[in-house]
């Protein structure tokens, strides 16, 4: 499908850096892989509701401790 649409948001340099990182490993723009990771977040998300974003919120303080 055509790509016509643009979003915008900050993310921590934590975020940043890993997502560089795995773009270069991966021979891929981070363009391309944030669209892969966002992919496959709404396809969990269509598969198990609101339960799924609970367990990321879960590990996010999990880690944030």
């Amino acid at each position: 499908s055509a790509k016509d649409e643009r979003i915008g948001f900050r993310v921590s340099s934590e975020v940043k850096t890993a997502l560089l990182q795995i773009a270069r490993k991966e021979g891929r723009s981070v363009a391309q892989i944030c669209e892969l990771f966002l992919r496959g977040g709404i396809s969990e998300y269509e598969k198990d509701g609101a339960a799924y974003v609970h367990r990321l919120l879960a590990r996010s303080k999990e880690r944030n401790k």
